[in-house]
C-alpha cells in the first residue's frame, strides 16, 4: 500500500471498525471531557452561522444561507482534528463495532449516553453564556435565532425523523471522508461539503438541536423546555438511523467480503 494515496472505502471501514473498538475502551472522564468539547464546538458553528446570516440583507436570504452553512463545519473540524466526541458520528461507528460483534450492546449504550449528556452540556453552556449572556445569538441575530428554534420543534414527529436520517447520512459522509484522507487538508476539505450542505437544507442534527433551541428560547422564542426534549426524541433516533444504516450498515454490507479474514462477520 502506497503512504501517498487516500484509502480506498473498504479500507475506511476496516479502519472505522478499529476506532469503535478504541472508543469502547475510553474512560467516562475521557468521554466526559471531549464530548462536552464536542457540544461547545457545535456551538461555535451555529454563533458563526448566526452571525453571518443575521449580517445579509433579506433579499439575499439564499446567498445568507449558502455563506452561514459555509463557516458551520468549523466545528466538525474542531472536534476531528482537535479532538471532541459527537453523538451522531459515534452512531454510525459504535454501530459498525457492534454489528461486527467487536462491541457489545452494553458498551455501544454506555458510549451513546455519555456522549449525548456531554453534548447537551457543552451545547447548552454555550447557548447561555456565549448567546444569552453575551448575547450573540440575540441582538441583531434574536429574530433568526428565535425562527430556527421554531422552525425546529414545530415539525411533527415523523418529518423531524425523516430530517435527521437525511442529516446524519451527510454527517457521517464528512466523517465516513475523513477517515479516507490520510492528510490534514484533504480531511478538512472533505468533511466540509457534507456537513454544510446538512446545515444548508436546514436538516435536524440532535447535538445542533441542542444549542439552537435553547439559544431560541432565552432569546425569547415561543418555545418550550418540553417542546425541545420531545423534539430530542424523533431527532436522536432519526440520526442513529441516518448513521448507523445509511452508512454504517450500508458500507458494512457492500464491502465485508473484503475485510481482513479477523474481522469477518
Amino acid at each position: 500500500m502506497s503512504d501517498n494515496r487516500d484509502f480506498f472505502p473498504h479500507e475506511i471501514l476496516q479502519d472505522t471498525i478499529i476506532k469503535s473498538q478504541n472508543k469502547s475502551m475510553a474512560s467516562v472522564k475521557m468521554l466526559s471531557i471531549l464530548s462536552f468539547l464536542g457540544g461547545g464546538y457545535v456551538g461555535f458553528g451555529y454563533l458563526a452561522y448566526l452571525k453571518v446570516v443575521s449580517g445579509i440583507p433579506a433579499e439575499w436570504a439564499g446567498l445568507a444561507a449558502l455563506l452561514g452553512a459555509a463557516v458551520f463545519p468549523i466545528c466538525l473540524i474542531c472536534i476531528l482534528i482537535g479532538g471532541g466526541e459527537l453523538a451522531t458520528g459515534n452512531m454510525m461507528l459504535m454501530s459498525l463495532g457492534f454489528l461486527t460483534k467487536k462491541i457489545s450492546m452494553k458498551l455501544l449504550a454506555r458510549n451513546w449516553i455519555i456522549v449525548s449528556l456531554g453534548n447537551l452540556a457543552g451545547a447548552v453552556f454555550m447557548a447561555y453564556f456565549l448567546g444569552h449572556y453575551v448575547g450573540l445569538s440575540e441582538g441583531a441575530a434574536a429574530a433568526k435565532t428565535m425562527a430556527i428554534a421554531q422552525a425546529k420543534v414545530d415539525m411533527d414527529f415523523g418529518r423531524a425523523f425523516v430530517s435527521a436520517i437525511a442529516c446524519n447520512w451527510m454527517v457521517c459522509m464528512g466523517i465516513w471522508f475523513y477517515f479516507g484522507s490520510k492528510f490534514t487538508s484533504g480531511r478538512i476539505l472533505a468533511m466540509w461539503f457534507p456537513v454544510m450542505i446538512f446545515v444548508l437544507i436546514g436538516f435536524q442534527h440532535f447535538v445542533a438541536n441542542m444549542f439552537i433551541i435553547p439559544a431560541g428560547i432565552w432569546a425569547g422564542a415561543d418555545v418550550t423546555w418540553g417542546q425541545f426534549f420531545f423534539n430530542m426524541i424523533p431527532v436522536f433516533l432519526g440520526n442513529v438511523v441516518g448513521g448507523s444504516s445509511f452508512v454504517g450498515a450500508s458500507y458494512l454490507y457492500a464491502y465485508k467480503h473484503l475485510l481482513k479474514e479477523d474481522f469477518s462477520i
